[in-house]
């Protein structure tokens, strides 16, 4: 049985919920939590990865079809206190990537189980929803509560990603981005050429034309940029 079969039937398996904390931006390790236990009264694996046992809650997770988006709430527990000194060390870890993973109990991994498991499946899984930490909305001695967001709806992030030129392209030429591997076409100032040494891109609509011509084109500027003015 699939996950989708198995979740409209009269007794589905119970759900599980696992959480990743990017830590990454502040040059530390990924964090795995689940709230509890497998069936041998160890850590959870899914999919290879080991969830260590910690107290977690998060709620809020709700998408609608209108309105505002959704400010879910996590929260771990701080007994010993090496959460409040990660908020302390790390901005309150504002930014930082939360990913909340589900599955049915029915296909995590076999080494969860005290005979293994028949129906271990990795690809049987819910999407990923995956947030932001925005702020810290509590912290005391027994637990650090965050408010996440949709990393487009975390404050200061803009759209798009990189500034808007309108005739400048920033990939490398031949490179990531660009993808051109033809021959030699133009030197940097769009002057036709067949030397390899000369060939260089001007980085300009012009020269992404010339060696793609008029179709589609991997051209990394914005040429609607600057066409309208409020």
């Amino acid at each position: 049985m699939s996950l989708k079969g198995d979740i409209q039937s009269l007794s589905p398996s119970a759900r599980i919920e696992l959480y990743v904390i990017d830590l990454r931006p502040y040059r530390e390790q990924t964090l795995y939590f689940h709230a509890g236990t497998n069936k041998v009264g160890g850590d959870v694996v899914w999919q290879g990865v080991t969830y260590v046992r910690y107290p977690v809650r998060a709620s809020g997770f709700e998408w609608k079809g209108q309105g505002t988006l959704p400010r879910p709430h996590f929260a771990v527990a701080n007994v010993t206190g090496i959460v409040s000194a990660m908020c302390k060390q790390y901005s309150d870890l504002v930014g930082c990537k939360v990913t909340r993973k589900r599955t049915l109990a029915r296909y995590l991994d076999a080494v969860n189980f005290p005979n293994g498991n028949p129906f271990a499946n990795p690809a049987e899984t819910f999407a990923d929803d995956i947030f932001a930490v925005n702020q810290k909305v509590r912290e005391s001695n027994d637990i650090v509560e965050f408010e996440l967001a949709t990393p487009m709806d975390v404050e200061g992030v803009q759209l798009p990603g990189r500034q808007v030129i309108q005739n400048a392209c920033p990939w490398r030429y031949r490179g990531d981005g660009c993808g051109y591997a033809g021959p030699p076409v133009a030197d940097i100032n769009d002057n036709p050429t067949g030397d390899p040494a000369s060939d260089a891109c001007g980085k300009r609509l012009k020269s992404c034309r010339m060696r793609f011509g008029n179709g589609w084109m991997p051209f990394g500027g914005f040429p609607g940029a600057g066409t309208y003015r409020s």
